[in-house]
């Protein structure tokens, strides 16, 4: 694609416009979109103008927020308003969402009126609802209708809507009835009515309901869109798997993000200004600075037995971040665990005895590696043990800080991502270094 893009940008430098539009023709609009994010930003507009109509629709649903914006800044008020009309409705709100309001202000009013109502309902809906990304452009039968009347229906309407793979019954109010895929539709009698055919027994999901949830739904069923009710079981939109699978990996970056201790934003985190960054980053490593004080004190109140044996300090680093390692390793899979739904509040105790015990193998086979090097490293069994014990018994508090604390944070009601990293650092730096020098202190009879 690099290679693609530098073609281009040669071919734009040198005014071959219809050179452009001949490389651009055949790609697929998610490959065009790709290449305009890409270009300087001097030639994206340049590029965007060069594609056809109909074909510059979906690139442009398929661009980075930024460069959206960008190209609407580019454009004149006509390019801009059937740009913006002929969005599908749930690209239109996630694209206003992000604007500001002053230019969403000026935008809205001169939208169709069909497409300003549409848009304004799905910008009612609370954020990261299954109501906000759903799309109002799908196919409604009625069950008295046969399987012909419906195809002659879907052949009408089949433009206009986001997918036609899945189709929906509604009775006079919009009440969702039934479902069933195309397959069903092609494959059955054309005298068949579509009460025969159609599942009464459908998934589906409320206006409020989190998209995540939604995409979880779509995950287990296979689904390839995912209806959407009001408090009335009426039908009023649906959403798509290629919505969902951005909603899905937003709340995975959103999830490494917070785990790392970064702030997590909705906007490019590699397009932010270094404030912006330093600020995110800067609230938990203070946090940490502050509760790695009391590791200090740790170190500071067992002076006489570093005094006596200096090279007891020596493993400190090591014995802390090995521990750090095992809750790191711990809360990793507990936390990934509550993300998905995998894991229940209810199989806490066996998930903790189970860390635990994953913890105390892991220590015993560690402790027996180290005790071996500390040995070969100083010659003093008295140390070697001492640094092997303590391995052992912080390997045991960190798998069990490392897969209880997640539970913990997330009867709270605080985010476990968010929350664990820093408890679970500080008690094995704390906790590990005043069991590393007590154990010492017995062993070496200080």
């Amino acid at each position: 694609m690099l290679d693609t893009t530098q073609d281009i940008q040669t071919q734009l430098e040198a005014n071959q416009y219809e050179a452009v539009r001949a490389q651009l023709a055949p790609m697929q609009p998610a490959d065009v979109a790709e290449i305009i994010d890409e270009l300087p930003d001097t030639y994206q507009a340049v590029a965007f103008r060069l594609l056809p109509k109909d074909e510059a629709i979906e690139v442009y649903e398929h661009l980075p927020r930024r460069v959206q914006e960008a190209l609407l800044a580019e454009f004149r008020q006509p390019e801009v308003l059937e740009i913006i009309d002929r969005m599908s409705p749930d690209d239109r709100a996630q694209l206003f969402e992000e604007l500001p309001a002053k230019v969403v202000n000026r935008l809205l009013p001169a939208l169709s009126p069909a497409e300003r109502e549409a848009t304004a309902l799905l910008l009612g809906y609370p954020a990261d609802s299954a109501g906000r990304i759903m799309t109002s452009e799908f196919v409604t039968l009625r069950q008295g209708w046969t399987a012909q009347q419906a195809i002659e229906h879907i052949r009408q309407v089949a433009r206009r809507s986001e997918t036609i793979y899945t189709l929906y019954v509604t009775d006079d109010s919009r009440r969702l009835l039934g479902a069933f895929s195309l397959r069903d539709l092609v494959v059955a009698p054309l005298e068949q009515p579509l009460r025969e055919i159609m599942n009464p027994d459908v998934i589906y999901v409320y206006t409020e309901t989190d998209q995540e949830e939604a995409a979880r739904l779509i995950q287990r069923y296979d689904f390839i869109a995912l209806p959407v009710v009001d408090s009335e079981r009426r039908l009023v939109g649906i959403v798509t798997v290629d919505d969902l699978m951005d909603v899905i990996e937003a709340e995975v970056t959103e999830d490494i993000y917070t785990a790392g201790g970064v702030q997590p934003a909705k906007d490019d985190y590699f397009q932010v200004n270094l404030w912006t960054v330093v600020r995110r980053r800067v609230v938990w490593l203070l946090v940490l600075l502050v509760t790695n004080t009391a590791t200090s004190a740790v170190i500071k109140g067992q002076e006489e037995v570093l005094t006596q044996v200096v090279v007891l300090a020596a493993f400190i680093p090591l014995l802390i971040d090995a521990g750090g390692n095992v809750g790191a390793q711990s809360s990793t899979v507990v936390i990934r665990g509550l993300n998905t739904e995998d894991l229940q509040p209810s199989a806490m105790v066996r998930i903790i005895r189970r860390e635990t015990l994953a913890g105390s193998l892991l220590g015993l086979l560690l402790g027996l590696a180290v005790t071996l090097w500390a040995y070969l490293l100083q010659g003093d069994w008295g140390v070697a043990l001492a640094v092997g014990s303590s391995l052992f018994a912080i390997s045991v508090i960190a798998s069990f800080a490392g897969s209880a604390l997640p539970f913990l944070f997330k009867s709270l009601k605080f985010d476990p991502a968010l929350m664990s990293a820093p408890f679970i650092t500080t008690a094995v730096d704390v906790l590990g270094v005043l069991i590393y020098l007590n154990i010492a202190r017995i062993i070496l009879g200080i």
